[in-house]
């Protein structure tokens, strides 16, 4: 059985080509404490908040071409059967990048894309139960899905994951709430003309700070680069970066709110 419900993210890690430059500009700017890599498993780096797991970085794989691999973060959604789970991601239209593979006992590990082309991934936990700690400085509190075909989207996660789904009812964006029970847990965005057309559909996943604005300056400091806000929003205060490798990730300070919460509508 897995830790979380199924569909639960549980997990983050990225790939990056220099991985001693992200150990340090992670270090910095989120305040992560890195383990030991491990030889056995490609140099996979778990990352520490305040001594809790919280992610990993990792650099491309044996094999794969650093420079056509770009950097991004991928999020894990928890599986009670990885196999079962890849099914049925095969039966609605999607892709399995990689079978699900044992990592000796810390658990199973899959990748897959949707049919729109966002890259994700599955764990089914063993004795990696995946975050220690979320909603927390340095930890994982969000994620969405940017998407340039949400139709595809939004037929495809909630039939893998029984996502129920919900519409803001907001006129300017198009955006969609993905809830396991009563808990939101996913969000989906449609991708506009603003994004660079090179640029892929991807899940931007929000990372925990004390204050969004210092956050931003560091990162612009250690080489990222603001692409929104910062923006103090219902939720928190946040801004999209990049980091120095490209990869996407959004910062939120979800102390500092502003605003009255945003209607949901049920999807029929």
């Amino acid at each position: 059985m897995a830790v979380q419900p199924e569909g639960s993210p549980c997990w983050a890690d990225a790939m990056f080509r220099d991985l001693e430059g992200a150990k340090r500009f992670y270090g910095e700017l989120l305040g992560w404490t890195f383990a030991e890599s491990s030889t056995e498993y490609g140099n996979y780096t778990e990352a520490y908040a305040d001594g809790k797991a919280v992610g990993a970085v990792v650099p491309p794989m044996p094999g794969q071409d650093g420079e056509e691999t770009p950097s991004q973060w991928c999020l894990y959604f928890a599986a009670e059967d990885a196999a079962a789970t890849a099914g049925r991601i095969r039966d609605h239209g999607g892709q399995v990048l990689m079978e699900p593979m044992r990592v000796g006992d810390f658990g199973t590990m899959c990748l897959a894309r949707d049919p729109g082309g966002v890259v994700f991934g599955l764990w089914q936990a063993g004795t990696h139960e995946g975050f220690q700690a979320m909603a927390e400085p340095g930890a994982y509190v969000w994620a969405e899905v940017f998407t340039r075909e949400p139709g595809r989207s939004d037929a495809f996660f909630p039939a893998v994951f029984s996502y129920r789904q919900r519409d803001m009812e907001d006129g300017h964006v198009d955006f969609r709430v993905y809830d396991l029970g009563e808990r939101s847990v996913l969000g989906r965005m449609r991708m506009t003309e603003e994004f660079p057309p090179e640029m892929p559909p991807y899940i931007n996943v929000y990372f925990t700070v004390e204050d969004c604005d210092a956050a931003v300056a560091k990162a612009v400091e250690l080489g990222g680069v603001l692409r929104f806000g910062p923006m103090t929003t219902p939720f928190g205060r946040f801004a999209a970066i990049s980091d120095p490798q490209g990869a996407q990730l959004s910062l939120i300070d979800i102390t500092t709110t502003e605003g009255e919460m945003p209607k949901l509508t049920d999807v029929a």
